[in-house]
């Protein structure tokens, strides 16, 4: 089996999550039924706090627990895979290092972008105080203590007892330890190395089993976590979530412009070829949220675009499989954003682990569902950042809005990558 199709093969694997639209229903009636409750005064108000509390908090911690070794597991195998990847040929190390280089810009990109947002766009005064009091009856604990100092966020940054630092939720270092271990298991013999990667996505693919019988309960959960936002927060809250989705919407829009100029400086594509090539593939994602499902239309824009057919039968599965452009800028924005909202001021150490959490995790990116990775990828980041991961389970409502330009945007990239791919590897023979 080639890399392109275990590559492929990968992607297609199918994960149940949760129903988004049910979810999105469960949102908006628990918000509104929150408002209702608090006009009605605390003699029907606490008692039905007191419960959704509970039921919100349970399903919480149902998605918690297996953020920390899904983490390690995922990053395991995908960093594993794109190793395995790089060394199948040149077209195929060409691309592995395009993904690299872009994913690591992104999340760099995500961070600036949404603290300028929010600095020149923030969310009124009054409906902040309002979503932080609201936000406030969920679950404040945070995984990951305090980075106060530089000298102490560099020395932490490896760490000195693994499991300790996965038991304390320090996430960089279990991040750092994960990837130094992805890349030494690509470098030992293929029939041990193999063992330990099916370890690895077995395990994965048990916590992604688990996380989708949590999902099948999502509009449960989300409604009693509504409720009690919207019992306190009262209409400030659809506000601020509306705020939310055009901040993080917004950014996964100029992400998605990237690949028009990478396309016409690396790729040599003009852009109005590039442009009305984009046109099949870009329509399907908008219509289905499956870079999977854009497939097919990719690889049709590519030959349209010239792209020479064994680079696009080798990129565009690798990209697929492994690539998610939108994905760290949009994941670090979401950490971010939500420490605006609680009114956090993480310091500079914190951010820095967060954007690296944020780059190092996308680069074992995995082809998941929107609402299960929302989870998977965005925790550890909000950890590394210091702020709850409590609101994701609110917001994880509202992600099939935003899915919508991070689909749009990964199946942008994508092609735009495999056109400087196939400049930069004019030269390498068919063989390779």
């Amino acid at each position: 089996m080639t890399t392109a199709d275990r590559a492929e093969e990968a992607a297609a694997k199918p994960i149940r999550g949760g129903r988004p639209y049910l979810v999105l229903i469960a949102l908006i009636l628990g918000l509104i039924a929150g408002v209702i409750a608090q006009r009605t005064g605390d003699g029907l108000r606490e008692p039905a706090l007191q419960a959704t509390s509970l039921i919100g908090r349970l399903w919480l911690n149902a998605l918690k627990m297996t953020v920390i070794p899904l983490v390690v597991a995922l990053l395991i195998t995908g960093v594993a895979a794109g190793a395995e990847a790089a060394r199948a040929g040149k077209i195929a190390a060409r691309s592995v290092l395009w993904i690299v280089i872009l994913c690591t810009a992104s999340a760099i990109f995500g961070a600036v972008a949404v603290t300028l947002l929010t600095g020149a766009v923030p969310l009124p005064e009054a409906q902040a105080q309002a979503m932080q009091a609201g936000l406030a009856g969920l679950d404040q604990s945070v995984a990951s203590g305090p980075m106060p100092a530089a000298i102490d966020f560099f020395k932490g940054v490896i760490p000195g007892n693994v499991i300790s630092a996965a038991a304390n939720g320090d996430v960089l270092p279990l991040v750092v330890f994960a990837l130094l271990f992805a890349l030494a298991v690509a470098r030992i013999d293929v029939t041990r190395r193999r063992s330990i990667v099916e370890l690895f996505q077995g395990i994965a693919d048990a916590l992604l089993i688990i996380i989708g019988w949590v999902l099948l309960i999502a509009p449960l959960g989300v409604f009693a976590l509504a409720f009690s936002v919207g019992a306190s927060a009262g209409g400030a809250a659809f506000a601020g979530l509306g705020h939310y989705i055009l901040v993080i919407s917004a950014i996964g829009v100029l992400v998605t412009l990237w690949a028009y100029p990478i396309a016409l400086i690396w790729g040599r594509i003009g852009l109005a070829t590039f442009s009305k090539g984009l046109i099949a593939p870009q329509s399907v994602a908008i219509s289905t949220r499956s870079s999977l499902a854009s497939l097919p239309a990719m690889l049709g824009a590519a030959k349209v675009l010239g792209v020479r057919e064994q680079v696009a039968d080798v990129t565009l599965p690798l990209a697929v499989a492994l690539f998610r452009a939108t994905g760290p800028a949009m994941n670090t924005a979401v950490a971010f954003y939500v420490a605006h909202w609680l009114g956090y001021e993480p310091t500079m150490a914190q951010m820095i682990a967060a954007t690296a959490v944020g780059a190092v995790m996308s680069y074992g990116a995995v082809s998941l569902p929107g609402e299960v990775s929302f989870i998977s990828s965005i925790a550890p980041i909000a950890m590394a950042l210091g702020v709850p991961i409590a609101p994701l389970a609110l917001l994880v409502a509202v992600e099939m809005v935003p899915d919508i330009f991070r689909t749009l945007g990964n199946v942008t990239l994508d092609v735009a990558v495999t056109t400087v791919v196939n400049k930069s590897t004019e030269s390498v023979s068919s063989e390779d």
